[in-house]
């Protein structure tokens, strides 16, 4: 696999970009460059991936073979030859491959950490012509090339070439005056078990799922904007799901706000270095 063409005429649309993680963030992101006709697109994730915001999350298609995300459609990768495939066939392919080990096979023109660690997992400078990192646990000029806000607020999107973005403050975004309220946390470690589906309404009070034996129940009004996958194994605290009080179904099966801002973070940092 060859890096891009600077003779090409076009150069851009045949940059290769690695994305480590497939989850709602590094979804927004592929599909924002898949959209903007950089489609030489290639996402990295573990064998378990633990997707809240599953409708809009291309590691579903570890499971199911496919996902699509609003008209853009992945598919699971077992090599690097069904990188190719799907490139032909117009998808965006997924491989696993949690530690990244495959980077230097792929020879990317860009590589983007969207694994949302809040650390990082081993991405270094060297691993692309131009490595950007998501959020906390990147610094710019050190570790990776660019950072990309994500915090909400101000400066979400905004790119940073020298430094850090903001420390995560482990307090989820409000949402029509609710914060904490809106996140499911799972009250033990085991597995959970639901028989409730995004896009479900629910009540405050109302149990939508038990990990071992201890109830998960909703503190608000609204609608499951996301939700785990039934059978998962889950630590004490870990996030199960999310209310939104919106109450809006369309909300569940659309990439976010706040993932279109990154995105488009993404995208600014991309076009900065190479169209030139």
């Amino acid at each position: 696999m060859t890096t891009v063409d600077p003779t090409d005429a076009n150069p851009i649309r045949g940059l290769r970009v690695v994305l480590r993680g497939a989850g709602e963030m590094a979804s927004g992101v592929a599909w924002r460059l898949y959209r903007a006709n950089i489609r030489r697109l290639v996402m990295l994730e573990v064998p378990a991936p633990l997707a809240v915001r599953r409708n809009v999350s291309f590691c579903e298609a570890l499971h199911q073979g496919w996902q699509t995300v609003e008209g853009v459609q992945a598919v699971k990768a077992a090599d690097i030859g069904g990188v190719k495939r799907a490139w032909d066939t117009g998808q965006i392919p997924l491989l696993v491959d949690p530690e990244a080990r495959l980077i230097s096979q792929l020879a990317p023109d860009v590589l983007v950490d969207a694994t949302l660690a809040k650390r990082n997992l081993g991405t270094r400078m060297e691993d692309a012509p131009l490595v950007i990192g998501l959020g906390p646990g990147f610094c710019a000029g050190r570790d990776v090339h660019r950072v990309v806000e994500t915090n909400r607020g101000h400066t979400l999107g905004r790119v940073i070439a020298a430094g850090a973005a903001e420390a995560d403050t482990g307090i989820p975004g409000t949402v029509a005056g609710y914060s904490v309220e809106r996140v499911l946390r799972a009250p033990a470690t085991g597995v959970f078990s639901t028989r409730h589906r995004i896009g479900d309404r629910v009540q405050s009070g109302e149990e939508v799922g038990t990990v071992a034996g201890a109830a998960v129940t909703v503190r608000l009004d609204g609608i499951l904007r996301g939700l785990i996958r039934p059978g998962t194994p889950v630590s004490a605290g870990l996030k199960l799901g999310d209310v939104d009080p919106r109450g809006e179904e369309s909300y569940c099966h659309t990439i976010s706000d706040k993932a279109r801002a990154v995105a488009g973070g993404v995208l600014e940092a991309i076009l900065g270095v190479f169209n030139t």
